[in-house]
């Protein structure tokens, strides 16, 4: 009764991490069409549908690109890697917890996300996936509490990596294994992209 009680006075807000420069795939990822809408866009839907608002995180310079009917959060350039998205929104809503989906999740779904939510632990720094081959949290495919947020700033002044993975594994959090590690595997390449598509089209 606790748990639920803490999870109602919490909002659940969605972030799509999509500001990254996407080196590897050659283009942006989160524009990327996987399931006939941009990546960040079929994402920014899924998280709408659990969140009580969703966002995109993006760069200034992608703000061009990005429908009006979308909402989007601009990184602040405060941080390295992913962190300044996550902090820039926490920024700007510090008292809400963050369903944070990277954009290069492209096998990941709605079940999946319903599975997260429903095993949330708000008394811990963050409830993260773990792959069930490497037990190790997945800090883009988490649900962020504030408190977990808040500390990870105070984590960045004197840590000496800006990985938020590093971050969660020296963190109290809760792991989810999800039905299926697929839903986990990150599409950063021309070949994870085609190897994407590939099992897309098998289902």
């Amino acid at each position: 009764m606790v748990i639920k009680d803490k999870i109602s006075k919490t909002k659940l807000y969605g972030l799509v991490l999509s500001g990254g420069k996407s080196t590897r795939m050659g283009q942006d990822k989160g524009a990327i069409q996987y399931h006939d809408l941009p990546q960040r866009e079929h994402l920014y839907n899924l998280l709408s549908e659990v969140c009580a608002r969703t966002f995109l995180s993006i760069r200034k310079d992608q703000s061009v690109d990005i429908s009006r009917d979308v909402d989007t959060i601009v990184d602040k350039d405060e941080y390295r890697g992913p962190f300044n998205g996550l902090l820039t929104a926490h920024s700007l809503y510090p008292e809400v917890a963050w369903f944070v989906i990277a954009c290069d999740l492209p096998l990941i779904d709605l079940n999946a996300l319903n599975q997260l939510m429903n095993l949330r632990d708000p008394a811990k720094v963050a409830t993260a996936f773990a792959t069930r081959e490497s037990g190790l949290p997945e800090p883009l495919a988490a649900i962020w509490e504030p408190g977990g947020l808040a500390g990870s700033i105070n984590y960045l002044e004197h840590a000496t990596s800006s990985c938020p993975r590093k971050y969660l594994i020296n963190s109290d959090i809760k792991l989810v294994f999800p039905k299926d590690d697929i839903v986990l595997m990150n599409a950063n390449s021309e070949e994870d992209y085609r190897e994407v598509i590939s099992k897309i089209e098998s289902i």
